[in-house]
């Protein structure tokens, strides 16, 4: 407890439910952590009760990324996931008011370059290109998706460069949408 005699605010925290609808054994989890396993078995649904939250497939922060923000995903569907696999997760720090993205169609900032500051639910509408070889993001965190309308795979992109798509973990270049990560 604080000198007020409150109970401090948790900046950051998501529960993880066994079972579909939030029943079952949970986790309640308020950091970055490597290894889930220990914890739970598989996730069927979960909540997000303060900030943003990049899970991954695999221990360690690899495999499949799924981004969710404050908000109940009653089953893993509702976070577009593959299946009930979820082994790591982290916070995601780098969120602020302001939004800046560069993307580029060749590796080391190249050729045609698209800068956005709002969400672009389908890439092909605005930019000839479907392909993004290469970004920076200049202000704020946003995820690529491999599909329009916010489909498809999931990448998360923070504040920094990204030489090659290898650096954000695609296995391609494909990308149909981003948008903001907002952690309200």
């Amino acid at each position: 407890m604080d000198r007020v005699g409150k109970t401090p605010t948790v900046l950051f925290q998501i529960v993880f439910y066994e079972d579909k609808n939030f029943q079952g054994r949970y986790y309640e989890c308020s950091t970055d952590c490597p290894e889930l396993n220990t914890h739970f078995s598989h996730c069927n649904s979960i909540r997000v009760e303060n900030g943003a939250w990049v899970l991954y497939e695999r221990p360690n922060y690899l495999g499949y990324q799924y981004i969710l923000t404050m908000g109940e995903y009653p089953d893993y569907q509702k976070w577009m996931g593959y299946n009930d696999s979820i082994r790591s997760c982290r916070i995601i720090r780098n969120i602020s008011g302001v939004y800046r993205i560069r993307v580029y169609e060749r590796p080391d900032f190249g050729g045609q370059m698209l800068e956005c500051t709002e969400d672009l639910s389908n890439l092909p509408d605005r930019w000839r290109l479907r392909e993004i070889q290469s970004a920076q993001v200049k202000d704020g965190a946003w995820v690529f998706y491999e599909l329009p309308n916010f489909l498809g795979r999931q990448y998360l992109l923070e504040k920094g460069e990204y030489r090659r798509f290898t650096e954000w973990a695609a296995m391609n270049p494909s990308v149909g949408s981003f948008r903001r990560i907002h952690s309200f």
